[in-house]
């Protein structure tokens, strides 16, 4: 990634804008080639989903935790209730203060429950939890939650694993307007076109795990995420031409012999 253009999460600065996931791979041996490749520095794990230690390897056996920051997060949790004994577990396992919040309401579409959301947030901000919730794409939910003390915004660009990309451009871009705090694309993405149209909008990072897992060949997938995560950051510094309604010609005409 771009090493002069660090995410910066709560004051810890992470080199790649991609966080990966842990599950739905084949194997594990594959997660962790995938890993590499896709050159992020963060990976999230389900708390709830660790396998007991004992004399097989583990999923955290397969994940550097000298070159990883593990971001444990609460899937599966539907009351703010459970969600922060959850996060709680992940602490006293020794994983990480950061925390993935995910608190669902529905369990068809998986949308966040945001009053328990919020519920759970403050608790786990007074605890000194650096909490990162998984969020639906409103932008009023968004103020909340950093006047909650979230140190980031995550919202969905379209249901969990639905892979439809970011279905709501707007509502993402009032997000960033609305907060201070890094706001993370989690959910939807389905390709690397999807990728770079999330960070060309401006977001500070992206969150994928079914896009690459669930692909046809994940291995080349985590690659192309990478370079698509850094192309969109890159074209968003750059910024864009504005968009015209007639042709303007590359080469003026002046001059032109003729003209």
């Amino acid at each position: 990634m771009i090493h002069d253009d660090p995410l910066v999460i709560a004051g810890k600065e992470f080199r790649s804008r991609l966080i990966v996931g842990t599950g739905k791979y084949p194997s594990l041996e594959l997660m962790q080639k995938c890993h590499e490749a896709s050159g992020a520095d963060m990976v999230t794990v389900a708390i709830r989903r660790i396998e007991l230690p004992g004399t097989d390897k583990t999923l955290l056996d397969y994940i550097d935790r000298d070159r990883y920051t593990i971001l444990p997060n609460t899937a599966g949790c539907y009351d703010a209730e459970t969600a922060v004994l959850t996060a709680r577990l992940a602490r006293e396992a020794g994983l990480s203060d950061f925390i993935k919040l995910e608190v669902i309401g529905d369990p068809k579409t998986l949308f966040p429950d945001t009053e328990e959301l919020l519920k759970a947030t403050r608790i786990l901000v007074k605890e000194g939890f650096i909490v990162l919730p998984y969020t639906n794409d409103d932008p009023v939910v968004a103020k909340k939650l950093e006047d909650a003390g979230a140190a980031a915004v995550m919202p969905l660009a379209a249901p969990i694993g639905s892979g439809l990309g970011v279905c709501n451009p707007y509502t993402i871009r009032l997000i960033m307007e609305a907060v201070s705090i890094p706001v993370i694309v989690d959910a939807g993405v389905g390709t690397a076109s999807d990728a770079t149209i999330a960070m060309e909008l401006g977001v500070d990072a992206v969150l994928m795990n079914t896009a690459i897992a669930c692909a046809k060949d994940p291995l080349a997938m985590a690659h192309a995420m990478r370079l698509a995560v850094e192309a969109g950051r890159l074209a968003y510094k750059a910024g864009r031409i504005p968009r015209k309604l007639y042709a303007s010609a590359s080469s003026p005409l002046e001059g032109v012999i003729g003209t």
